[in-house]
């Protein structure tokens, strides 16, 4: 028997009218792409032609398989700079890829790409893990009962600790999001908490001038106040356990001018840095320095700078760029060394020589391409990059220069663009990006290397007070006068997610895997998460 075909298809006829004709797909231009590695501008590989419709993901794989130096696959971001004379002012001075490059270079409302040009497409190597965005509230936690000034998150991020103006700190545990210790003891606000990249130690300083140390497993003190201050202590800063694993000193700055360095085995001041003339409002212990022994960065109201030895506590050099108080200051090393030897991958360390060495492999990986670098916030508006340090690896020109302006180090960049003052700057944890929020509600995207504008994030309606970055530097969170908080996407420069939930001014805020705390005037502590 002969097959029967099927009946022919009945045509879909829309009120009696048959469909119209489906558009054949639009013909993608063919485009030359230069891959070009971001830090030194190096082609990862030579011209390709190809669509310029490949997503984002099509050229992820494609520079994967032509970078030959790299075994296993590492993930890309791409973006292109954008010519000088088609940058309008405050607009962002580079295109992220997102999609393609056909939707997000060639439509680009500035017009400055035709299918002719060469792209440049400049590639940088993002962190192998994914921090998931916040997106609600876990937890509200109340215990304080007057503002919350101070949070921070433990290196490994089990422990909260955060401080306020009810003279106590509090301990919280994050499995469970409870509270867990009172640390009390402090007779004036707390103003400053820091713990010890090993997580054995946590440092408080208070408005009464004193300095404790706590046990974060206990909650118990260890020993007495350290008393020295006339005034009250503006900041505090552990020595990095690459340089010292056993027994880290602690530094703490203050109102009355100064910054004592203790030693935490003896509870004892080891010195005493007199210099400044007005109060010092950040001190920062960096890891590297002439011989690699540390340095110690402080940043004053008598409108300098100072960067001292970590060893004897002598003065090396004196920054006098900014004409205002210099009330913030960032490392490119910070994030490594607050976390001393726990990566992403949280494995326990057993000894303290191990601990030494994994700290130290984290540190020169990421001092290796630029040196410690340092950014200044001042409320003169502006910030300065400056590379006191430069990488062993590079020569010493820097150097040599500044002995012929006799010993004057001049910045790498001037960072302009603020128009308040700042209050607050902070790198990214891969050194690539910096953010600085300020009282005209904006924050500012910088490159991390040479200080150059990236973007603004405009969203807030009121003072951007802290700003955090999220580990693998993709996410930045900002939180501000106006009771919110904001996570920005760093492919847009948009918003991603707005936290509403306090019910006044935030003061402080700080991220760890996938969660942020955040703390503030409506005295209670918040929990996000995705």
């Amino acid at each position: 028997m002969a097959t029967l075909l099927p009946p022919p298809k009945r045509q879909k006829v829309y009120h009696g009218v048959p469909a119209p004709e489906p558009e054949p797909p639009k013909q993608s231009p063919h485009i030359v792409v230069q891959f070009v590695n971001e830090e030194d501008g190096q082609p990862l590989a030579p011209a390709v032609n190809l669509p310029a419709n490949v997503s984002r993901e099509g050229l992820e794989a494609l520079v994967n398989k032509l970078n030959t130096k790299d075994e296993d696959p590492v993930p890309f971001a791409f973006h292109i700079s954008l010519p000088a004379d088609a940058t309008t002012p405050g607009a962002p001075t580079r295109i992220a890829i997102a999609k393609s490059i056909e939707e997000d270079v060639l439509s680009h409302p500035s017009h400055a790409f035709t299918p002719e040009d060469v792209f440049v497409v400049r590639c940088s190597p993002q962190a192998v893990f994914k921090v998931r965005p916040a997106t609600r509230c876990s937890s509200t936690l109340s215990g304080h009962t007057s503002p919350i000034l101070c949070a921070s998150f433990s290196p490994t991020g089990n422990l909260l600790a955060t401080g306020a103006g009810d003279c106590n700190a509090r301990l919280w545990d994050l499995f469970t999001e409870t509270p867990s210790h009172v640390l009390s003891g402090h007779k004036g606000w707390v103003l400053c908490v820091e713990w010890e990249a090993m997580e054995r130690k946590l440092a408080t300083g208070g408005h009464d001038g004193h300095v404790r140390l706590w046990d974060p497993k206990t909650g118990k003190p260890i020993g007495d106040a350290l008393k020295g201050h006339t005034k009250w202590v503006t900041s505090l800063s552990w020595e990095p356990i690459h340089l010292n694993p056993s027994a880290p000193r602690l530094a703490s700055s203050s109102k009355d001018g100064t910054v004592r360095v203790w030693s935490t085995l003896t509870r004892r001041c080891e010195y005493t840095l007199g210099g400044h003339t007005a109060s010092v409002n950040v001190v920062r212990w960096g890891g590297g320095g002439l011989n690699g022994k540390g340095v110690l960065y402080t940043a004053s109201s008598d409108r300098t700078v100072r960067i001292w030895d970590a060893e004897q506590g002598r003065p090396l050099h004196t920054l006098k760029d900014h004409a205002h108080w210099v009330t913030t200051l960032t490392l490119n090393t910070d994030f490594v060394l607050r976390t001393g030897p726990f990566d992403h991958l949280g494995k326990k360390t057993t000894s303290d020589s191990e601990a030494q060495s994994l700290a130290l492999k984290r540190y020169n990986a990421l001092v290796s391409t630029a040196g410690e670098l340092l950014i200044t916030g001042s409320d003169d508006h502006t910030l300065f990059l400056w590379s006191l340090f430069p990488s062993r690896t590079s020569s010493g020109d820097a150097s040599a220069a500044a002995a012929e302006r006799g010993g004057k180090l001049k910045p790498l960049a001037r960072l302009t663009g603020h128009q308040r003052q700042v209050s607050h700057v902070a790198f990214s944890p891969d050194g690539r990006w910096a953010a600085s929020a300020a009282w005209d509600n904006s924050v500012r995207v910088w490159d991390g290397r040479t200080g150059k504008f990236v973007a603004t994030l405009r969203g807030h309606v009121a003072a951007v007070y802290r700003l955090a970055w999220s580990a693998d530097s993709r996410l930045l969170v900002s939180a501000s006068k106006d009771s919110t908080l904001k996570i920005w996407d760093l492919k847009t420069y948009k918003i991603k997610t707005d936290l509403p939930g306090h019910t006044d001014e935030v003061y402080c805020v700080d991220f760890v895997a996938d969660k942020l705390v955040s703390g503030g005037r409506d005295r209670t502590v918040k929990i996000w998460k995705n």
